[in-house]
């Protein structure tokens, strides 16, 4: 059976729900951040201040510098989860496959073999966004496609305002003028490898075979052929199902209380649950650590990770800020887990200045390549030399 997958997407989610709460906020730029936070990054933002330079996860002070007009909206975080549960009792009736974001404005609804029921799945977005409309003075964006991927390019095709349908078998043909940037799951660092090549659309790519994409991708070549192409098998996710995560746990033959053996051992948690992100094609948007001590106590800490990744590298940065946030007890450690959750696809977006981009290059080359001499020569061929002291 074809696959109907519907994706409705509420442009600027947080500055639609700000706008609704106080119209004046309307046709003017808007950030919204923490007020008073020394440093304070942004929220959101509109369209207005998007044009300007502003971007998510930007230092509050740049977004101002970048954007002088812009009326600051203090965010809250209860209200957009209030507008988001709204949404999923909307979509509630026609499926129970709704994996919504994270009070983004983002839910996908699997519609597959309901048309008897509710009619063609295009009727059924158009229902759901006079819905939105009616009840919450809201407008998605939808699009209806054949997997979530493709779903989700149209509705960025379409942004702020439209609709779009991409039929079964029109995967590749829809995908080729698009830009790269554009595909989910499309890293930064691979539109920079693929901008060397003189690739800046889904089609050049995917004229390429699987093995010509090997010798300069690596592990990620899979997924690039697989993505240019349109093919995304990924399920959506039945509402109420515990969110996926990555969890990699290491006990201890004496209880530890060394630093090096504690950090030794998070590498490697680090390194397995890395290579599995990459083989899966997420990228994480929290590291937890959880510290079982030799007196029964247990400590969780967490870090967000911005933007999202799948490298070590900036894993196991965020990884030791929590171990060390959680180690504040002289008892020593029996257990140590790693969690990392808040998946997501890898994000494609460029740091801003060429010192970032070519840092983070350099970090993602050399995790290809550790990955591709373990590919070849077995998990043991080559190791990182904190993980000697676990």
């Amino acid at each position: 059976m074809e696959r109907a997958i519907i994706h409705l997407n509420i442009a600027d989610f947080a500055v639609a729900v700000e706008r609704n709460l106080d119209p004046r906020l309307r046709q003017r730029p808007l950030i919204i951040a923490p007020e008073g936070a020394a440093r304070a990054t942004v929220y959101d933002m509109s369209e207005e201040a998007y044009q300007a330079g502003v971007r998510k996860g930007m230092p509050l002070r740049r977004a101002r510098r970048r954007c002088p007009d812009a009326r600051l909206v203090p965010p809250h975080p209860p209200l957009y989860g209030q507008v988001m549960r709204a949404l999923i009792r909307q979509a509630k009736p026609y499926s129970p496959l709704i994996e919504p974001g994270e009070a983004d404005g983002h839910l996908f609804v699997d519609v597959t073999g309901t048309s008897r029921l509710f009619g063609p799945p295009v009727d059924v977005a158009w229902r759901l966004r006079r819905q939105a409309a009616a009840d919450l003075d809201l407008t998605p964006i939808w699009a209806v496609g054949p997997n979530k991927l493709v779903a989700k390019v149209a509705t960025r095709l379409v942004k702020p305002d439209g609709e779009y349908v991409v039929d079964a078998g029109e995967e590749r043909a829809f995908l080729a003028p698009r830009p790269l940037v554009l595909v989910p799951g499309i890293e930064r660092e691979d539109l920079i490898r693929l901008r060397d090549f003189n690739f800046s659309r889904a089609g050049q790519v995917a004229h390429l075979r699987r093995e010509e994409l090997q010798i300069p991708f690596g592990n990620r070549a899979g997924y690039l052929y697989d993505a240019v192409r349109g093919i995304d098998p990924s399920p959506v996710r039945a509402l109420g199902a515990r969110p996926p995560q990555i969890v990699r746990h290491h006990t201890f033959e004496n209880d530890a209380h060394a630093p090096a053996a504690l950090e030794g051992a998070l590498y490697t948690l680090v390194e397995q649950a890395g290579r599995t992100l990459r083989n899966q094609r997420l990228a994480a948007r929290r590291v937890s650590v959880r510290l079982g001590f030799s007196d029964g106590l247990v400590r969780v800490r967490q870090q967000g990770v911005r933007p999202a990744t799948a490298n070590d590298l900036v894993l196991f940065t965020r990884a030791r800020t929590a171990l060390y946030q959680a180690w504040h007890r002289r008892v020593r450690i029996r257990h140590l887990d790693l969690i990392c959750d808040r998946l997501t696809y890898p994000p494609a977006q460029q740091a801003l200045f060429p010192a970032d981009r070519r840092a983070r290059r350099r970090r993602t080359q050399l995790v290809a390549a550790m990955d591709a001499i373990r590919d070849r020569f077995g998990p043991a061929a080559i190791k990182v030399g904190r993980t000697l002291a676990a």
